[in-house]
């Protein structure tokens, strides 16, 4: 018995032919496209996922909406100062199209942010490094994404939103008119930069409470609480760099003294997600799951 045993085991360690076939590649293995794919199935058969992205299509058109009739005097608007330079802002009636956009950066960043905690709070994200040991694919698929679906979806809520706008503004500003096609790509184009920027934090948080606050406090709370606290002038050196101010110089024609200008406004936002980006790679190569 132990002699015919051996005899199996050198026939199956004997090396074959030279001159044979090469080997076939393993079917298993996983290409990048083959992990983008994995990752659009993800975010497209997940219901919380399509129920967020239409939340974030309503916040876009229907506040957009609201902020166009408060401005035309269809609805009372709210006594007391509003700050300047801003979303909506009152001497822009494109920017006041795009209102909605305030709303919606919060929707779209939790979009980003659950793309990646939701497998880290299963415990799923074991079973994807298993599949991509270098990790760091996986990280770009899932930003390349939702990065994708969230600025298609943004361009068309933004174009409906914009027409819907105008039209109860009835201000006579089309998208033929100089700054507002670049305006309302813009406001698609930070929409899509914000969902990515939800999961470079998701990723290097891993936490789904954790990344929302953090995010809700970058977009909405600190420019507030810079604008209040701070000196004047220290206020306009430093506000304009924060990500949500910067997306305002994409989304407004005019202009204002408190915004960058449109092309330093996508660089600033183009260095936030990079830093926040090169952070979640670090972390996600070097620390387990």
């Amino acid at each position: 018995m132990s002699s015919i045993l051996s005899d199996e085991l050198a026939a199956v360690d004997a090396p074959g032919p030279a001159d044979g076939p090469a080997p076939r590649p393993s079917v298993l293995a996983l290409t990048f496209r083959g992990i983008l794919r994995a990752e659009w199935i993800k975010l497209r058969t997940v219901r919380s996922t399509r129920m967020t992205c239409f939340a974030a299509l309503v916040a876009v058109i229907g506040l957009g909406a609201l902020a166009a009739a408060v401005s035309a005097g269809d609805i009372t608007a709210p006594e007391g100062p509003r700050h300047a330079g801003g979303f909506g802002s009152a001497t822009d009636p494109t920017a006041i199209s795009l209102s909605g956009v305030l709303l919606a950066q919060l929707i779209v960043a939790v979009i980003g942010v659950l793309a990646v905690t939701n497998e880290y709070g299963t415990g799923m994200i074991r079973a994807y490094f298993a599949a991509v040991p270098t990790r760091l694919p996986l990280l770009w698929a899932k930003a390349i994404v939702v990065a994708v679906v969230v600025t298609a979806g943004s361009l068309i809520a933004a174009v409906v939103a914009f027409l819907v706008g105008q039209s109860v503004l009835g201000s006579g500003v089309d998208l033929g008119d100089p700054g507002v096609v670049r305006a309302v790509l813009g406001a698609a184009l930070y929409l899509g930069v914000i969902s990515v920027l939800g999961v470079a934090v998701g990723a290097l948080l891993r936490h789904t409470a954790g990344s929302v606050a953090v995010l809700f406090a970058t977009l909405l709370i600190i420019p507030q609480l810079l604008v209040a606290i701070l000196p004047g002038d220290w206020s306009t050196a430093i506000t304009p760099y924060l990500p949500s101010n910067a997306g305002s110089a994409l989304m407004t024609v005019s202009g204002s003294d408190t915004l960058l200008a449109p092309a330093a406004g996508a660089a600033v936002l183009a260095g936030w997600v990079g830093l926040l980006l090169v952070g979640a790679a670090w972390r996600m190569r070097t620390t387990d799951a």
